[in-house]
């Protein structure tokens, strides 16, 4: 079952949500109702140079500019977590970002959106690997 996991994913993202800095480019800071229909959009991002920090500030920043998307109703970014390891755990990723539309309706449309279009044709050079996970909320 993946419902553990899951609850444990957004309470990590609320905190981390709950802890960033704002600025005017920001959603607002509190956690949207999760209802029947919406999605969750997950995505994991290894970096071609893991070690470059100038990288990972950058795609850090063209993440940012996806929070002008209209359907984006919530969205945080992160990092792996120093938590113990465990043969389960995968943290070989660079940074990471979760969104939260509405609806199917709403993640389609972000596909589609000139900002999403935008980073991904200024910023894909940064990775070698893209993994999403997009979860329908069944409450």
């Amino acid at each position: 079952m993946k419902l553990p996991w899951l609850i444990s994913a957004l309470f990590i993202a609320q905190l981390a949500w709950a802890q960033s800095p704002t600025s005017s480019e920001q959603k607002p800071s509190t956690v949207p109702t999760f209802q029947k229909g919406a999605v969750l959009h997950q995505v994991y991002f290894w970096l071609k140079n893991p070690d470059s920090a100038e990288d990972k500030a950058r795609l850090k920043e063209g993440l940012a500019t996806l929070r002008g998307v209209q359907e984006v109703q919530w969205m945080v970014s992160g990092e792996p977590a120093s938590t113990l390891p465990r043969d389960v755990v995968v943290s070989d990723w660079s940074v990471s970002e979760t969104m939260y539309f509405a609806s199917s309706a709403d993640q389609d449309a972000y596909q589609v959106h000139p900002l999403h279009q935008a980073f991904v044709k200024n910023y894909s050079h940064l990775w070698s690997r893209v993994v999403v996970y997009d979860t329908q909320v069944k409450p």
